[in-house]
């Protein structure tokens, strides 16, 4: 049977229908053109629909087409994690973090599907970019009467790291220091290593610091803004700086694993097929890119098939920044086994042409098809010793953002962004900078926009455009700068790259912070001074709300528990 399956797991969905037909996995044979957008999402959950669907074909004998529209889509599938973050901080007067203890507790609703990988992302990425002499971090994953929840970009990591800022943020309130102060004071320098005691450079986290600093014109910016608030009472700026360092890859090692095959015609035209899916973040065009590297050929020679079991088998889910990485080896190690094998060729007639090389090749019965396949790092966590090396490398990251809020409405307006993204040698800077753009933008959306409110029964109210709101052209900054550190080098991925899929989603917490900033100085206006409850997403309601000024004192409260809620946010 052939399934076209919409998936970030083609091999899962293999095993899903042969397990609901009953029958072996060779019988099944699961093909992926192309994903319009997934994010994780689509890694478990297009499995169980194309299990429907091949019963129905089973059953009937004819082809069988199912696609959920958006509200039904939106009310099965789940969401990414809402996660509770609670902790104690110990610190010293001049901003040194000392101890914290930190515990999550994360919605993964009805069953567990991806939440104990959530859960372990999270507390593998909570201390950020910070090093924290005593640390201690536990989750804990609660089942609800709500859809399960599932992976999204980021996997955890984003509502862990944004709980972190929010205590690194608090220290600076009570403090009374900056907040850049205290996260340049508290971040990792030098050789270093995590609190699961994996030992990393942590050089060009703090080169993407110090150049964000200095191409936002952070200080100038901040003074500025200084002085508009001074002159504005309805409307205030913030501005916020933050770090990001992003463990790319599996924490499981089998799963870093990738194949590929090559096929070279007789006419000197290459198909290249790999376990990857492409989904918008440029796969495709970076395995094109590596095999005209190897092969020396233009890449109008080269064409990428679909992914399928058929070609591909055992492929392991495009997920964890890890695609490029994983793949691009893969090919890799198929053109270069090609090449070898024509060297005899070229360099008996070094002068031929590629079609040449080919046609000779062919003729004395040289093969023109191989596979590639890349073992991976063998990443591993040792929960009972907490310690490990789950991540096979890191990648740095600096974003500042400036807002303006509307103390009436709560409305924002996002006025400037800056990112300094530590890229490795970046195989296509253009793809590169969209990947981090877009993810940036995804990010904002999750901080501040996209809220879902479920009734009391359960029942999810934001299903559709109408009611959950995603970022449109008018959330992006009105000044957007990104910019790929320079002299950076990765010996862990094909030829010195980084995986950026994933890690610009929280840099997209700076927006949130600097409407924090903004309402911090709202709320100075009436002596409101210290730490402040702000939760995500910064909806209009909550940031007006957390103004608190005489116009919000009016509003009548109810006690909890002697009503019904129209809606509960989660």
């Amino acid at each position: 049977m052939d399934v076209f399956v919409s998936a970030q797991h083609p091999t899962l969905a293999q095993e899903s229908v042969a397990s609901a037909l009953g029958v072996p996995a060779n019988k099944i044979m699961c093909h992926v053109k192309r994903i319009g957008g997934a994010f994780g999402g689509k890694v478990t959950k297009a499995s169980a629909l194309a299990s429907i669907a091949a019963v129905a074909a089973y059953k009937t004998g004819r082809a069988i087409r199912c696609v959920l529209e958006r509200g039904d889509d939106m009310l099965i599938t789940g969401a990414r994690h809402p996660t509770l973050g609670k902790y104690r901080i110990g610190f010293m007067n001049d901003g040194r973090i000392i101890a914290a203890d930190v515990t999550f507790f994360v919605n993964g609703g009805c069953s567990l599907d991806e939440s104990d990988l959530v859960q372990k992302k999270m507390l593998l990425n909570m201390d950020n970019a910070y090093n924290i002499p005593n640390l201690r971090c536990s989750g804990f994953t609660c089942k609800t009467n709500l859809p399960s929840n599932t992976a999204f970009r980021g996997f955890g990591a984003p509502q862990g790291i944004a709980v972190t800022e929010c205590w690194i943020n608090d220290v600076a309130e009570s403090s009374g220091l900056p907040p850049e102060m205290i996260r340049e004071m508290n971040m990792y320098k030098g050789m270093t290593v995590t609190h699961y005691k994996q030992e990393f450079d942590s050089t060009q986290l703090l080169r993407c610091w110090n150049e964000c600093l200095l191409k936002s014109s952070y200080h100038n910016q901040k003074i500025a803004i200084a002085e508009f608030n001074k002159q504005n009472r309805w409307k205030k700026r913030g501005i916020a700086i933050i770090p990001l360092k992003y463990g790319v890859g599996f924490d499981v090692g089998f799963l870093n694993q990738a194949a590929a095959l090559v096929h070279i015609y007789k006419d000197g035209s290459v198909l290249v097929t790999h376990g990857g899916t492409e989904m918008g973040q440029g796969l495709h065009t970076k395995m094109m890119q590596i095999a005209s590297r190897e092969l020396r050929i233009p890449m109008s020679y080269i064409h990428i098939s679909d992914t399928s079991t058929k070609s591909v088998p055992n492929t392991a889910p495009s997920a964890a920044s890890f695609g490029t990485d994983s793949n691009g080896m893969a090919v890799r190690e198929a053109c270069q086994i090609l090449l070898q094998r024509l060297d005899p060729i070229i360099n008996d007639n070094p002068k031929g042409s590629w079609e040449d090389w080919v046609h000779e090749a062919y003729m004395n019965k040289i093969s023109l098809s191989t596979t590639g396949f890349f073992r991976g790092e063998d990443a591993f966590v040792d929960w009972n010793k907490q310690e490990g090396n789950p991540y096979s490398y890191f990648s740095f990251g600096t974003a500042c953002s400036v807002v303006e809020i509307d103390c009436l409405t709560g409305n924002h307006v996002n006025l400037r962004t800056d990112i300094v993204m530590d890229a490795g040698i970046s195989l296509n800077p253009a793809t590169d900078i969209g990947q981090i753009e877009g993810a940036f933008t995804q990010g904002l959306g999750h901080y501040t926009l996209e809220e879902m409110k479920f009734s009391p029964e359960g029942v999810l109210y934001t299903r559709g455009p109408a009611q959950y709101k995603i970022p449109a052209t008018c959330d992006v900054p009105q000044e957007f700068n990104v910019y790929l550190l320079s002299g950076s080098k990765n010996p862990k991925a094909i030829y010195s790259s980084k995986g950026l899929g994933e890690p610009a989603v929280i840099l997209g917490s700076s927006v949130f912070y600097a409407i924090k900033d903004a309402v911090a100085e709202a709320r100075k206006v009436n002596n409101l001074t210290g730490p402040f409850i702000f939760n995500s997403p910064a909806t209009p309601e909550r940031i007006r709300m957390a103004c608190e000024d005489q116009l919000t004192d009016q509003i009548i409260r109810d006690e909890p528990g002697t009503y019904i809620p129209w809606a509960i946010s989660v």
